[in-house]
């Protein structure tokens, strides 16, 4: 299975290392997030990587280039000339993931502990659209399931606004990981072009397709502010 690592975003909510560096590359415990989530695909048997950039792209490659891949296959999907968002990046990543039945994708600044090796089990023995990694967590926005743990909506409960495929029928909030296993025919559902977010797909997606949560309840922490850096310390050594 292949593993598509989001790392083009430009991360200004980690400034001031994101003015200089790609946020992929902020060291936690002197070791860079993409190193470390390589690794850790690499111990559930991932080899097979592609990695979006932009934003001080080329410190990317270079750093790819200079520990040998890590001994992985990696492929490059260059956005460096158009930021696309997730849901344009997917789109824009598509000739290296369409021949396969399924894939991994994650985004550079979580680190979790999570069993990625029983999301995929999951998600390929129920033979699933989508699986999101979710968990209950603090946010201010939530995903929406049913007791089958179907995607049916999203909240933001800072706001009200909502998108729902159905009436509320006691839906449990979850917080997503950033962690999805894909299936390719995806790419012949999607209807946007351009720069989006892959979770505006999937809320529309959601009313014709079965998008399913993996719920769990793994260490994770989103490295997208200063302060963060400090809290994955404490959990990834």
């Amino acid at each position: 299975m292949k593993a598509l690592i989001f790392a083009a975003g430009k991360g200004t909510r980690l400034k001031p290392f994101t003015d200089h560096h790609p946020k992929a590359l902020a060291p936690v415990n002197g070791v860079p997030l993409l190193e470390r989530n390589i690794k850790y695909l690499q111990s559930h048997g991932i080899n097979d990587f592609v990695i979006n950039i932009h934003h001080f792209g080329d410190q990317i490659i270079q750093f790819l280039m200079a520990n040998d891949n890590f001994g992985a296959k990696i492929e490059i999907s260059d956005e460096r000339a158009e930021l696309l968002e997730t849901g344009g990046g997917l789109v824009f990543a598509r000739p290296f993931l369409e021949s396969g039945a399924d894939f991994l994708i994650m985004n550079a600044d979580i680190l979790t502990d999570l069993n990625i090796s029983d999301l995929v089990k999951s998600h390929q023995d129920n033979e699933n659209f989508v699986t999101l990694a979710v968990s209950d967590r603090k946010s201010s926005r939530k995903l929406l399931f049913n007791m089958e743990r179907l995607l049916r909506g999203w909240v933001n409960l800072e706001t009200g606004a909502e998108r729902l495929a159905e009436p509320n029928l006691d839906f449990k909030p979850l917080a997503f990981s950033g962690i999805h296993c894909i299936n390719s025919t995806i790419f012949s559902k999607i209807r946007r072009t351009g720069s989006f977010s892959i979770m505006e797909e999937y809320l529309d997606l959601m009313r014709t397709e079965e998008i399913y949560g993996f719920e769990h309840t793994a260490n994770l922490v989103d490295v997208g502010k200063p302060e963060a850096v400090a809290i994955a310390e404490k959990y990834f050594k």
